[in-house]
Order: C-alpha cells, then structure tokens, then sequence
C-alpha cells in the first residue's frame, strides 16, 4: 500500500461545540511523510501542531492538542474521518481554536476529503502490526481496552450507562473499509444531566440540537424544558417520557455505541502510524483512548529502535571506501568525516566514522576527558546524508549539498575516543526542487547517541 494525500484543497465551515466560535477549516494536500498537522493560521506565526499523543493537553469534553503555541480542540472527528479515508499526509488549517462541530459526526469532513480527491504517492505506507496482546483498564470506570494481533484492523466497543433508553450497546466494524457507511454519520451525544453543567462552565456555546443527541432517561417538567429551549434558542423542544431531546431520530438503533466507535478511532488514529490489530474496548472514552494510544506508540517506538539500529561488520567489504566518497563529496582531512559506506538504497543508508584518539578535535574538547563535539557527529550525519543524495545524480562532483535546517536534534550518549559511529539516514521524502529531508540516526554499538532531522539544497558548482 502507498501512502496518500487528497489531490487538491477543501474548505468547510461550521461552529465549535464548546466556543460557538464561527471558524474555516481547510484540507490541503502535504507530502510523504508529513503525517496529519494543524495549523493555527489565526494565530501569530501560523504554528504548526502535529496530531500526535504526546501533543493532548486537555480530555475533559473532547481532544484537545497542543504544541507551538497553538491550541486546536475537538479534533477527534476530524481524525475519525481521516483515518477513516487511509489518508496518511495532511495540513488541515483551522481559523479558530476549535474544529466545526457540523452535525456531530464524521460524514461532512468524509464528504469534503472525497471531493477533493484522494491520491496514491510515492513511498509505501508502513503499518504497525501489534506483536502482543496490549492491555489498558481503569478498575474503578469499569474501563477495558485490548489490542490483539490480526493483519487487519478491527474494532468493536461496547458501552452500558445503566441506562433505561440506551440500556448496553456494542458496535463493530471489521475493516476501515467501513467506516463511511456504517460509523461516519453516528454523532456524538450526552445525558440531559450532563447540559446544565457543561453549559454552567462556559461549554457546548455551539451546541445545537441539530449536532447532538441529548438522551433524556427520567421524566422532565414543562419548566425545565422552557430552560433547554431558551438553552438552544427554539421557540420549543419536547421529549417523551423516555427518549431523545425532540424526539430526534436516530441514524441506527446503536447509535451512541457507534459514536464511541468514531471517537476511538479518531483517537486511536493520533497513534501517528497505521496499525494492524483487533481492538475490543468496552466503556471507552477520550482520556482512556489516549492512554492506550499512548501504550501503544510507546512499543513501536521501542521495537522500531531495536528493528533500526544498524548492524556494522567490519569484515564486510564497504560499498565506499574513503577514497569513494571523496570522488562524492568535496570535503577534505580533517573535515572529511565519513570513512566507509557499509549500505546504499534509494530511502536509506548507512555508513561508519571511525573515531580516533588522534581525531584534531580532541586536543581542544575536554582535553582530560576528551568528547566528540555534538555538532561534529551532526556534521559526520549530514555529510553521511550528501553521500545518499549525490550517489543517486550522474555527475556528483559537479553538485554540492548546503545545510539549510536542523530539527529535534538530541544528544543521548557521550561518543569517545575508540567507539565507531554507525549513522542511518532515512529518506522523509524524495527530493523536492533540490531540497531533501532526511531523518539521521548515529549509533554506538546498540546505543543510540545521536538524532534529528536535516535539510539540505543541493546545487551545481
């Protein structure tokens, strides 16, 4: 499977739930290996927040992220329909501090990424495929969610609120194949309790009876529901003695336990990458998704470190040897700091630097506990880097590479006089107009000690 992003941009516009805030949210197409963002374009700076676990800072009424100064709150439905639709790279743009609530549901968002189009890139999708059964449960909510191994993604939730009207439900869907026909539609809903408090605390200011489903499971005086009427301002709303707020009509009997499939994988989907398991939930909610996504992106991010660290055999002949990769790069002693080329495709590769006591940059670095510089082992990465983009164009010694950004650069591990630096450098997309982006790694042994993302021009002499 390739990845994929939508062929144009779409904008839709609607109110927030909770702000009742008017706001604009557009779809743009990004490329591979971009991943879902938002962007504040309201905001000064325009910043950018990755849709990503580590980013949730608030779950008391939805999914909030934040990061870089901007806030976007109640993007699970937008991440459902996203997902949803397999769509793996996107920049959605948001005026406000809140996604449109539309009708409560995921169906506008399909409609709008549909119309745009969804096309296939270059690289290939890679999926996570759950090794182990992965347990999340809150004994005291009665909460229990499981990830099992299945080359496929199902998922099935069941809820029981005690609840006279919705009594328990469960819903299931068995491929994200699904998920337009059968969850997209489903909207969100809340107890007729639960509406004097939310909008006590300054909430649901956009909410509407056209974008909820309110369950009412007691008996309502007149009173109360001239206060609801005013609340949502309708000349009148009426309930029967056990029921739905206006007697809406549901699109499936299941409805509410389809909408906690939706919020699932909506919330499931900020993971960051495509995964292949059997999800059984039982009573979930915002805050328990994300602390299961949490559980689970922690064990790809520890098995994608074991899977990645390179491998270096010093008995195996280097696809370039020093001599090589001057012909490749122009630097010279003591600048030249790659030493061999041990693996070259065209997404990736991996090359060592020997370092030596003897290295001129120790003498002056800690003489008495001598330590590579940290901007050395990013330079040695960067020139391992030139080395990938060059060996791919006909004439190399006619081009040079120039940094131009370094990001989420981290130091881990000290590197000594003795050790031997393996890097691997991975390809985030392919060269756009001479500009490449490149995730490196450098390893000591099993230790990674160095990484961050560098992006270089390449440009003719």
């Amino acid at each position: 499977m390739k990845q994929t992003t939508i062929k144009k941009s779409v904008s839709l516009s609607g109110v927030g739930l909770h702000t009742g805030q008017e706001v604009t949210m557009t779809f743009n197409p990004a490329l591979e290996n971009h991943g879902i963002k938002f962007q504040r374009i309201d905001l000064p700076g325009q910043p950018i927040i990755d849709a990503d676990v580590d980013n949730v800072t608030d779950l008391s009424r939805g999914t909030t992220l934040e990061q870089n100064g901007g806030k976007v709150c109640t993007v699970e439905h937008v991440m459902a329909a996203v997902a949803g639709l397999e769509i793996d790279n996107c920049l959605v743009q948001v005026n406000a501090a809140e996604t449109p609530i539309m009708d409560g549901s995921s169906q506008f968002f399909i409609k709008a990424l549909k119309s745009a189009g969804i096309i296939e890139q270059e690289i290939d999708r890679e999926y996570f495929v759950i090794p182990q059964n992965i347990y999340y449960h809150e004994n005291d909510r009665s909460i229990e969610m499981i990830a099992m191994p299945l080359d496929d993604y199902r998922l099935t939730v069941m809820v029981d609120y005690n609840s006279p009207v919705l009594g328990s439900q469960h819903a299931s869907i068995s491929s994200l194949k699904e998920f337009e026909k059968e969850i997209s539609s489903c909207r969100t809903f809340c107890f007729l309790h639960e509406l004097e408090m939310l909008y006590n605390n300054n909430l649901i200011r956009g909410g509407d009876l056209n974008n909820a489903i309110v369950i009412v499971d007691r008996v309502v005086k007149e009173e109360e529901l001239d206060g609801l009427a005013k609340m949502f301002n309708k000349p009148k709303v009426e309930v029967k003695k056990e029921g739905i707020l206006n007697n809406v009509e549901l699109h499936f009997h299941n409805e509410p336990a389809r909408h906690k499939l939706l919020d699932l994988i909506g919330d499931l989907a900020l993971i960051g990458t495509p995964i292949k398991a059997q999800i059984m939930a039982a009573r979930p909610g915002h805050a328990a998704n994300i602390a299961f996504g949490k559980k689970i992106k922690a064990l790809i991010k520890k098995t994608r470190n074991q899977v990645n660290i390179p491998k270096y055999d010093p008995n195996q002949t280097p696809l370039y040897n020093t001599q090589d990769i001057a012909k490749i790069l122009p630097h010279r002693s003591p600048f030249l700091l790659v030493d061999k080329v041990m693996e070259m495709e065209k997404s990736h590769m991996i090359a060592i630097k020997n370092v030596t006591y003897n290295e001129p940059f120790f003498p002056g670095h800690f003489p008495g506990n001598p330590v590579m510089p940290g901007v050395l082992i990013i330079e040695a990465m960067a020139q391992a880097g030139g080395v990938l983009v060059l060996s791919q164009v006909e004439d190399p010694e006619n081009y040079n590479t120039y940094f131009m950004k370094i990001d989420n650069a981290k130091f881990k591990e000290k590197v000594l006089p003795g050790d031997t630096l393996v890097f691997r450098l991975d390809m985030i997309g392919p060269p756009r107009r001479g500009i490449c982006i490149m995730k490196g790694s450098a390893f000591v042994g099993d230790k990674l000690v160095c990484e961050a993302e560098l992006m270089a021009q390449i440009s003719k002499k």
